[in-house]
């Protein structure tokens, strides 16, 4: 190993915390998950996850840095947590502060999304690059924006949220009032719920479980009509709002993570030729859309390679 320290990754999910030792990108241990259900607040879930640190820096002494990624919306600056909705007792909850005097270390807290555009920026498929668009697909939809080669955090550091952004202005109105949110059309149930419905007018029986995401890409592998069609109308969907990201940002790249894009070409391939149907020369000739390098480990590897940038270190060599 070169001088280049080690970094504690935590990603901060809804059911779970996941917390690793990571090496330039490379996850070298992970810890336990904690499940935050089994706390009632925040102070002892922070406890919990102070412990797991020490455990980790006991074995690891080279440990300078933690990286935080959360759910939700987060002050960059002051590393507090706003709201998490489902997860008992996180209302303006100041972690990075908490984090730093439990563990002396230098503590950055980020978006879960930015973490992992932050990881395909740095050490993933966006390596190299200096505009990019990052979008994770899953349950929700979030995204993380490089312009530049800075990230952009925007005015109040809330930035990026994609997944928020309307594709239709009759849609239905999203959490916050904002109507046809692109998350209501691609999420997972709503992917299910949409190729439930086209076989149940087909007259072609199929419980939900067989319409979930990851079936319905085995089944247009299969080459089932219904299945293929699906995927090629969230490919349609989802290119509305990566059309506008490209009008307005003309990245070099767009990445593309998350169960949803598990699909692989069954998604990809309608989804580029969609995109470059609605895009003029000038914005397509070298656009590429890719696949993200990382996968599940995307927010402990982007956290724990921000937290040592913050902290002072290159993480480009």
């Amino acid at each position: 190993m070169s001088d280049l320290p080690l970094a504690i990754g935590i990603d901060f999910g809804g059911t779970s915390v996941k917390t690793g030792v990571l090496y330039r990108g490379n996850l070298i241990e992970e810890a336990p998950r904690i499940e935050t259900q089994n706390f009632e607040s925040a102070p002892p879930l922070i406890e919990r996850i102070h412990e797991t640190i020490e455990d980790l820096r006991t074995k690891h002494p080279r440990i300078e840095a933690i990286g935080v990624g959360m759910p939700g919306f987060v002050d960059f600056p002051t590393g507090m947590v706003y709201n998490l909705t489902n997860v008992k007792g996180w209302q303006r909850i100041y972690l990075k502060r908490e984090l730093n005097q439990l563990s002396n270390l230098p503590v950055t807290v980020e978006n879960d999304a930015n973490c992992m555009a932050y990881a395909e920026w740095k050490r993933g498929s966006g390596r190299g690059l200096n505009h990019l668009v990052a979008l994770t697909l899953g349950t929700g939809v979030g995204g993380g924006i490089i312009v530049d080669g800075r990230m952009v955090r925007g005015a109040d550091f809330v930035a990026g949220e994609l997944g928020q952004t309307s594709i239709d202005f009759k849609g239905p109105d999203g959490a916050y009032g904002n109507r046809g949110s692109l998350e209501d059309y691609v999420g997972n149930q709503q992917i299910t719920d949409l190729a439930y419905a086209a076989y149940s007018e087909a007259d072609i029986p199929r419980e939900k479980s067989e319409c979930e995401p990851a079936q319905l890409s085995i089944l247009a592998q299969q080459g089932d009509k219904i299945a293929l069609g699906i995927w090629d109308k969230v490919a349609k969907m989802l290119s509305t709002s990566l059309m506008n990201c490209c009008w307005l940002l003309n990245p070099e790249a767009i990445i593309i993570g998350g169960g949803v894009a598990k699909a692989g070409s069954i998604l990809f391939e309608p989804l580029e030729r969609h995109l470059r149907n609605q895009l003029s020369p000038a914005f397509k000739e070298n656009l590429r859309l890719l696949p993200a390098r990382f996968g599940n480990e995307a927010g402990m590897v982007g956290a724990a390679t921000l937290a040592l940038e913050e902290a002072g270190f290159n993480v480009d060599g």
